[in-house]
């Protein structure tokens, strides 16, 4: 693989579907003991870019009504702050071409809120030699979780957007980060290096989490006051009231990977067994289990806020060539629209209103985000 493709193609696909999987991985650089601060970013800047292209709806189910689809080149959605406001990752070439012999020719990748209502970009983050990505937005918008990379595993960091400062999930506590999900507004949680798992709080304390040390977790999720997860030892599902610090197993086995609803009432689960992937929805002690999905691969999962629609992927190979297409499934007529097709790995996001869905695709030709305008 050439280095291009090794920058649009994986890196980014890695960066954005860690998270989603819960089996990131971090770095193991030491622990600063108080936020540092990171440059300040420059003014918001309009800089050139050409008029997204809509394209019709493609069809519409019970429930569902699709509207324009518009595609915006070279850039990757990872968050919504507003309907009118996303993040995104794209490539900086004003710091100049990465100067790893691994990556010659790429250029990093820098943090951006992208304002659709006028086509201008305001810097959030950047750093020579690194490519920034994975961002999510805590639930009150005033801090940004996001990932670096150059060669090797991603670290990740917090950022108060108000005061630029930074840190980052690493030390001898935790020994690393392998993944990092919002648990609430202050506190971000994941599976730590040194087994077990972590939480860090957005005053920069990160700590493990007693009665989850030295297990070797891959699926860390926290809702309301337990800890969902499995462990390479274990892939059902099971739980830790924090409080108590009492452990159970849920009907769930196995568990890929955990979506909670907004609510946090219940719980999407994407099933691995043999050839199938199965995605359930059942209530969060993992009882009233029901199959929406079944497919050969499934990905770009994520649930609009007003808990009404499901995106997902389904991936078919054909011909020895592998598509994904995107469907939006609705709860309430349990049926599912088509949106888009793609060769490329595909994640999702959703705007606060729930009425529009970002869909970006990661290929070797590089990545370019849409949007689709939702009824």
């Amino acid at each position: 693989m050439n280095t291009r493709t090794l920058k649009l193609a994986l890196v980014p696909a890695l960066l954005m579907t860690l998270v989603a999987c819960s089996s990131e991985q971090g770095g193991n650089a030491a622990v600063s003991p108080k936020p540092e601060s990171s440059p300040a970013p420059v003014e918001a800047s309009a800089q050139p870019t050409a008029a997204p292209e809509a394209t019709p709806a493609p069809s519409e189910a019970a429930g569902i009504v699709v509207g324009d689809i518009r595609e915006y080149k070279d850039i990757a959605i990872n968050d919504w702050k507003e309907d009118t406001t996303v993040v995104v990752s794209k490539e900086n070439d004003k710091l100049g071409p990465m100067s790893l012999e691994e990556m010659s020719g790429a250029y990093p990748h820098s943090l951006y809120f992208y304002h659709l209502d006028t086509g201008e970009y305001e810097l959030i983050k950047e750093k020579k030699n690194t490519m920034l990505g994975d961002a999510r937005l805590s639930p009150d918008n005033l801090y940004l979780l996001y990932s670096e990379f150059s060669l090797g595993d991603p670290v990740y960091h917090v950022m108060d957007l108000g005061s630029k400062k930074t840190f980052s999930f690493t030390g001898d506590t935790i020994a690393g980060a392998m993944g990092a999900s919002w648990a609430d507004k202050d506190t971000v949680v994941g599976p730590a290096y040194s087994g077990g798992a972590y939480t860090a709080s957005t005053s920069g304390k990160i700590a493990p989490v007693e009665g989850l040390s030295g297990e070797g977790l891959i699926v860390v999720k926290q809702i309301k006051d337990k800890m969902y997860y499995t462990s390479n030892a274990n892939e059902a599902l099971q739980t830790l009231d924090l409080n108590t610090k009492e452990k159970a197993t849920l009907p769930v086995d196995p568990a890929g990977s955990v979506i909670p609803s907004p609510d946090e009432e219940q719980l999407l689960i994407l099933q691995y067994k043999e050839n199938t992937q199965t995605l359930l929805l059942s209530d969060a002690d993992g009882k009233n289990q029901r199959t929406l999905v079944e497919g050969a691969e499934l990905g770009a999962l994520s649930w609009s806020p007003d808990q009404r629609l499901i995106v997902y992927s389904v991936a078919l190979e054909e011909n020895g060539t592998t598509n994904n297409t995107l469907y939006v499934y609705d709860l309430s007529s349990d049926k599912s629209v088509q949106i888009a097709e793609s060769s490329g790995t595909m994640t999702t996001s959703w705007s606060p209103s729930s009425k529009q869905l970002s869909y970006t695709e990661w290929s070797e030709g590089g990545n370019s985000s849409s949007i689709v305008q939702l009824k």
